[in-house]
């Protein structure tokens, strides 16, 4: 039987002793960490945030069957009260479209996401939208993606309600949808 000192590993993990104290100190056992690890077992629940202020709806109140009928992925929708548009968690900008109406996200927790600024304004080829990120950026949750002019776009005849998609909603078969409540940037809207 070996006792493992400062500094070795298990199963592959290192941790040196202030870590393993720390990870003591709240709580957590570093052995069973590491088992879990090693052989699997649930993963701890991520959240991605709302990405503006605004009033949270289910899906099925969007007026568009792409995304109320959950053909895209499973989220929630946010009627905005406001024209910033913010990263809904940290990871990579995989698509920016080239008219700012709508950007994705692959996040470090490997949700898929897609924020999508109203409803066909694409048609709007890029007209009172403005990205402040481009494809292949690193954002952090909160940072700044999009700005719209809201009042504009409405006034051009679009829906500005946004929906919050997780692309990849299989592979997170306990994601729970928030809505019916007012929130503000990086409030949670979708527990994965």
């Amino acid at each position: 039987r070996k006792t493992l000192s400062q500094g070795e590993c298990i199963g592959g993990m290192q941790k040196t002793q202030t870590e393993w104290m720390a990870e003591k100190r709240k709580g957590k056992s570093f052995m069973f960490q590491t088992l879990k690890k090693m052989f699997g077992g649930k993963k701890e629940a991520a959240e991605v945030l709302s990405p503006v202020s605004g009033q949270v709806v289910p899906l099925s109140e969007v007026n568009d069957p792409a995304f109320a009928q959950e053909i895209l992925g499973k989220g929630v929708a946010v009627k905005p009260s406001e024209g910033e548009f913010r990263a809904p968690l940290s990871g990579e900008v995989t698509v920016m479209f080239d008219t700012g109406h709508a950007v994705s996200i692959r996040g470090d927790n490997g949700a898929e996401v897609i924020v999508h600024i109203g409803l066909d304004t694409v048609q709007l080829k890029g007209q009172h939208f403005t990205a402040h990120v481009k494809q292949g950026d690193r954002v952090q949750a909160g940072d700044l993606l999009i700005t719209a002019d809201l009042e504009q776009i409405r006034a051009a005849g679009y829906d500005v309600i946004t929906p919050v998609l997780i692309c990849n909603t299989p592979d997170f078969p306990d994601m729970v949808c928030h809505t019916g409540m007012q929130v503000k940037p990086a409030d949670p809207i979708i527990t994965l």
